[in-house]
């Protein structure tokens, strides 16, 4: 399977403070993965660092095959923060212009809309069943609603890997089983790549295909059913301050 993402003996510190060691990490074409790890394990800093907003201290990362100081092609990539929804709640804007605004970059400021693009926006509503929505002011809509809108928004500009940290902040419990069933369907209907971050291991263990453990080290890596038959007797170790080393398993589809 081809490599999206290839990380390669990447350490990071914040002055004297190490916040990821030596992580060796490749995400392939077509997985879905969960990185899971308690507070302050380096997660966030692992995505900045993917997303390009920080640089590599020691070691590589490659995107699509490419180093990330060359990489350019940043249209291949979506990402939705887990304060995508944090915002004024009187924001004047349709969810189907929030969802256009996704087509900036490939269209420039104040372009209006052809036809073809209009497809795109409709295409990502209908992709996280918010289409019936798209006259509906963004502010007026839940945070579960809100979430999809900006998912809507990253689809649009067709992206290859579709990143997304804490999705579920400020989704109702209630909904959240539905929003993982969405993410699901984008990664096996539409073949995105998903790389997801989540404290919800144990709700979306079913949807995704391999799982990161990482606390400052990278203590798992391999396919779910795995992670599965270690969590209940290793994962307490592994977000406390006696972090045990789990096995890394290698395969030849997803993530490895």
């Amino acid at each position: 399977m081809k490599s999206i993402i290839e990380i390669k003996q990447l350490s990071y510190q914040y002055e004297r403070d190490t916040v990821l060691e030596n992580i060796n990490l490749t995400i392939t074409n077509g997985s879905f993965l969960a990185i899971v790890g308690p507070n302050g394990s380096g997660k966030s800093t692992l995505l900045k660092l993917i997303l390009g907003l920080l640089m590599p201290q020691k070691g590589e990362i490659r995107l699509f095959g490419q180093d990330l100081n060359k990489f350019k092609d940043w249209q291949k990539i979506g990402y939705v923060s887990q304060k995508a929804n944090s915002f004024n709640t009187g924001f004047p804007a349709t969810v189907f212009e929030v969802v256009a605004s996704g087509l900036t970059k490939k269209l420039g400021l104040f372009r209006f809309l052809k036809k073809e693009h209009r497809q795109l926006v409709t295409d990502a509503l209908d992709a996280v069943d918010m289409m019936e929505y798209s006259q509906r002011n963004i502010g007026e809509l839940s945070g579960g609603q809100q979430q999809r809108v900006f998912i809507a928004r990253a689809l649009v500009s067709d992206p290859k890997l579709l990143i997304l940290d804490e999705p579920t902040v400020g989704v109702d419990a209630e909904h959240v089983k539905a929003f993982y069933q969405m993410l699901e369907g984008l990664n096996t209907s539409r073949g995105i790549t998903l790389l997801l971050v989540t404290h919800d291991i144990g709700t979306i263990s079913d949807k995704v295909s391999h799982v990161a453990c990482l606390n400052k080290h990278l203590h798992f890596h391999g396919k779910t059913s795995e992670f599965e038959k270690h969590r209940s007797e290793d994962m307490s170790a592994i977000y406390g301050h006696d972090v045990h080393l789990l096995s890394h398993t290698h395969d030849h589809g997803g993530s490895r």
